[in-house]
């Protein structure tokens, strides 16, 4: 018969910080009226250090731009994906991000045991993961995720700009500003503009009104 002494060692809590790989994950582009959602994800390598990996929110351009070639050089694997415009507008914003996350997660080499994300809310993944609140400033990895994600897009912004430079997207990065929202009331929607998006909505309704 089992000792008791037995039987409550056998019934111990599982150690929910096994050791492993751990990426960090975050996504650019939730906010602005055209383009894609970017999500990156990042295993650093610790005998590989990065100085200077910020929320790339507070980094200048150029730093940005220095961070992420370094960041691909020296990380251990990274990904970076993207939901499009059309997934966007079928899915809407907070779930486009999240399945960029998850395609960011899928398309490391090599496979995370942990999973830290930026923000409050978790794509479906099969490997545990957090959610954490001002991650990007918290967690190495995911402000390193935050760098790529953003470069990632501002260039896609800036290839934009040179097909549609009546818009401007090379300077605001598709956000509603000023400038962005006369020249949709100028110029209308293209191609790249989120549909669902309320000022985009507007001037597309307009424009039908006028057909």
């Amino acid at each position: 018969m089992r000792s008791r002494r037995f039987l409550r060692a056998e019934q111990a809590p599982l150690d929910w910080h096994t050791p492993g790989l751990i990426a960090g994950v975050d996504e650019a582009g939730r906010g602005p009226l055209a383009g894609p959602v970017v999500a990156a994800a990042v295993i650093l390598d610790p005998r590989r250090r990065i100085r200077g990996l910020a929320d790339s929110k507070v980094l200048a351009p150029k730093t940005r731009e220095r961070l992420y070639d370094e960041i691909m050089d020296k990380a251990l694997c990274c990904a970076i994906a993207t939901a499009t415009v059309q997934e966007i507008d079928t899915l809407n914003i907070l779930q486009a991000t999240l399945l960029a996350m998850r395609r960011a997660v899928e398309g490391l080499r090599l496979p995370p045991a942990l999973v830290m994300v930026d923000g409050n809310r978790l794509p479906v993944l099969p490997m545990r993961a957090e959610a954490i609140v001002d991650g990007d400033a918290k967690v190495k990895a995911i402000a390193a995720a935050s760098i790529l994600a953003k470069v990632h897009r501002d260039r896609w912004c800036a290839q934009v700009h040179e097909q549609w430079p009546q818009y401007g997207f090379a300077a605001h990065k598709g956000y509603g500003t000023a400038a962005h929202l006369a020249a949709l009331q100028a110029h209308g929607a293209c191609e790249h503009h989120r549909r669902t998006f309320a000022p985009v909505a507007a001037v597309l309704l307009r424009e039908g009104q006028r057909a």
